[in-house]
């Protein structure tokens, strides 16, 4: 603890909420031990695990239950950092010093170094591996004492986590590597043999992997933190008749909270006064700032891009449409696949029978048969070592840092085994749309001039227009206006006015002109249906209109306008009062490789299916250019997590592939959580279990396929371990087997065969897509 004592002491009747920060519980299994340690503790009469946060929250009746709860969480092994009275605010998670300053990582650093001095010590030729003692009749080398040392600095901590797993009941893999460390150490100290070696490097690397497993905890709970940071802390609310800025959790449902130019919302409401474009894309992954004017619907997090807003709270702060996110990130990170509880399930029977049929081995035959008890005693021994699951365990890790090392070779950044193996199992893929397939960033697609103007006029115009605005779309069209060479700047521009949820106007060379929606220009008083394509010969008079459109020369707006919005697409026309000069189309632009990836994907034998929050029409149009079998729009995080959880139900395994922070729910709720490596939010990416780095979509393919043969080889590994180790075990007491044939076969020779198995991965490479 901080201190000694508990924060927050009431009467004994007044049962205090008290959270307990616990960073190193950070999974279901040390959920499980701390829950074990606190059942029966006197004056607690309810707790809450979140292994997510690493926080527990309990209800204690007096401050001596409350201490006494402290001392047993900390008598499981598990330090409690801070204890402190639960406010109704959400708690952040646990905080803790950076995983590599910590001590387990010192030790692990000196044992690392302990065990490289004694290989040098033994293997180079340089005589002075010499006996220095014989403590137990056999004699002990200089190289052996630093390999002594190793496995005491390194193993320290695991046999410390093995002792609690045992006291608790809980055989985990912590008590099964103190098992195999202690064994291998015993067989060095009382037999001729020598496994010390091998002791210390199992100490070595179970903490680098302990090691690298907290540090992805820890960002994981970071990405927590930043959902939570993602909404502004305090809301300015009309009371009274005057602005009151206050926290936003103590915001009623029902008050009016007002949103200046460039601020945050702080929580979900409906629009009752004002206008202006609003970025949701940190929520519902909406491409395009979206309008909001009376009777909209605006989202805690979202940012008011440019106008005034007043809107009535419908939400209050732990109801909202982000807090829910938050909910479902966490709710998702604390389930167990089934991966986890198949491994649980065979622990809890592995390792329980191993260790009874070592001791039934070493005890039996001398006692009951009246057999040589030194000699069965080593066949005890010889048999515990080869149950020790040195093989078996790294057969699955092993096979992992190949396959996570050519990934990462290759573009992907794969955050661990399970999800390695995951991928492997996928049936289908969800894909979501903005900055996904897409690339986030909005593009002109489309100029289309009008009325005997050609498309370098009507950027020129448009660029006039545009130049002062700060909407997303005038940068677009202004920057492609740059990119052509038609920027003009010997215009005079004169009486700017932004219409907010319309367009621009201002006056251009002393005459009145206007950019914005087909609807500004029926506002205007403009029949579209009537305005037409320039052809080369000139405009067209209205009765040859029809012949030419039936000839192919010639679209009208009414239809080409429809057309382009049906692609995804958002229509800005150009020109005055009395005339309709040309049209620019803009849309998010999709990604190069997208099309290609998909079809790759599909190749594979999995399903396609695209999510967003974008409207059906757009998300059509860009469904159909990238193939994909399926897709579902107008998505908000909850709905993404609800349609993940749809085609879980239809297909069985499910990647998610997303860049935004609302899509942070459903890459949690996904077996398989796929994030943009450049592109995509931290919160996105450090949720995710793999990001593709340089956002290179292409490496999707790759990644499936590598998962695919990761999985046959751990296969291959763990069944060729465990069947040699059979092999050996059989042969035990026919004397046909020893402590150096249980190393050099059941040990050396498996972690051989097995890495050899492992370094094929290395050879796959991604194809060009």
């Amino acid at each position: 603890m901080t201190d000694g004592t508990v924060d927050g002491d009431r009467d004994a009747g007044d049962g205090v909420r008290l959270r307990l920060e616990v960073p190193e519980m950070d999974c279901p299994s040390c959920a499980g031990k701390v829950e074990n340690a606190l059942d029966g503790v006197d004056g607690v009469t309810g707790t809450e695990f979140s292994p997510a946060t690493g926080v527990v929250t309990l209800t204690a009746a007096s401050s001596e239950g409350r201490e006494a709860a402290v001392e047993a969480v900390e008598a499981a092994g598990y330090e409690v950092t801070n204890a402190s009275e639960a406010g109704s605010e959400r708690a952040v998670p646990a905080a803790a010093e950076p995983v590599w300053q910590t001590t387990r990582a010192r030790k692990t650093a000196a044992s690392g170094v302990l065990l490289l001095a004694g290989l040098l010590l033994r293997f180079l030729p340089l005589g002075l591996d010499v006996a220095v003692a014989r403590p137990f009749g056999h004699p002990l080398f200089a190289a052996d004492g630093l390999l002594l040392v190793a496995v005491a600095v390194g193993g320290e901590v695991i046999v410390r986590s093995g002792y609690y797993s045992a006291r608790n009941l809980s055989l985990d893999i912590d008590f099964l590597m103190t098992v195999a460390i202690l064994g291998a150490t015993a067989v060095s100290l009382f037999t001729p043999e020598r496994l010390l070696i091998e002791a210390a490097s199992l100490a070595v690397l179970f903490n680098v992997a302990e090691l690298l497993e907290r540090h992805a905890v820890d960002r994981a709970r970071n990405s927590l933190t930043e959902l939570l940071e993602l909404a502004p802390e305090r809301a300015l609310v009309r009371r009274d008749g005057e602005l009151t800025e206050v926290p936003a959790g103590e915001v009623a449902v029902g008050e009016t909270v007002v949103v200046e130019p460039g601020e945050k919302v702080p929580l979900d409401g409906d629009v009752i006064e004002g206008e202006s474009a609003v970025n949701e894309a940190p929520i519902t992954g909406e491409s395009v700032p979206v309008d909001k004017t009376v009777g909209d619907e605006v989202y805690a997090g979202s940012i008011n891009e440019s106008g005034y807003l007043e809107f009535e709270v419908t939400a209050g702060a732990e109801d909202t449409t982000l807090s829910r996110v938050i909910d479902l990130v966490e709710g998702a990170q604390e389930r167990k696949t089934d991966r986890e509880q198949f491994v649980d399930r065979f622990a809890s029977y592995y390792t329980p029978i191993v260790v009874a049929a070592a001791i039934l081995t070493a005890t039996i035959p001398p006692l009951v048969l009246g057999w040589p008890g030194i000699e069965w005693l080593v066949n005890g021994i010889t048999f515990l070592v080869i149950a020790c699951p040195c093989a078996f365990v790294i057969s699955t890790p092993v096979t992992v840092v190949s396959g996570v090392t050519s990934a990462a070779r290759n573009g992907v950044l794969v955050k661990g085994g399970d999800h390695l193996e995951a991928m492997g199992e996928v049936d289908a893929v969800a894909v979501d749309k903005t900055g996904t397939l897409t690339t986030g960033d909005l593009g002109v697609t489309d100029v289309v001039p009008l009325n005997g103007n050609d498309e370098a006029g009507v950027l020129r115009c448009a660029w006039g227009l545009e130049a002062r605005s700060e909407h997303p779309i005038a940068a677009a069209i202004v920057g492609h206006a740059s990119a052509e060479g038609v920027a003009d700047g010997d215009r005079e521009v004169a009486d700017f006015e932004s219409l907010t949820g319309q367009g621009v106007r201002a006056e251009l060379g002393g005459a009145t002109h206007y950019a914005g929606k087909p609807a500004l220009f029926e506002d205007l008083g403009f029949d579209l249906g009537h305005v037409h394509f320039t052809t080369d010969a000139g405009e067209l008079p209205a009765d040859a209109r029809d012949q030419c459109a039936r000839a192919g020369c010639l679209d009208l707006v009414e239809d080409t306008i429809p057309r382009l919005q049906s692609e995804g697409k958002t229509v800005i026309l150009v020109g005055t009062d009395e005339e309709v000069e040309g049209l620019i189309a803009v849309s998010d632009t999709i990604r190069p490789n997208a099309a290609r990836t998909v079809a790759a994907l599909r190749e594979q034998g999995l399903t396609t299916v695209m999510l967003t929050g974008d409207n059906e029409g757009t998300a059509r149009a860009v469904a159909e250019e990238v193939g994909v079998d399926d897709f579902r729009a107008g998505l908000l995080p909850a709905d993404k997590v609800s349609a993940v959880e749809s085609l879980q139900a239809e297909y069985g395994e499910v990647a998610m592939v997303g860049d935004g922070i609302n899509d942070a729910p459903a890459l949690a709720t996904a077996d398989v959580g796929v994030a943009m490596g450049a592109a995509g939010s931290d919160t996105a990416i450090e949720t995710a279990d793999v990001a593709l780095l340089g956002d290179d979509l292409s490496r999707l393919p790759y990644l499936s396929k590598l998962a695919s043969r990761a999985n046959g080889v751990i296969r291959q590994n763990i069944w060729g371990s465990l069947g040699v180790k059979a092999v050996l075990a059989l042969g035990i007491p026919f004397g046909l087997v020893g402590v150096i044939h249980a190393v050099l076969i059941g040990d050396v020779g498996m972690t051989s065969a097995i890495t050899g198995n492992a370094m094929r991965l290395a050879r796959l490479e991604p194809e060009d897509l």
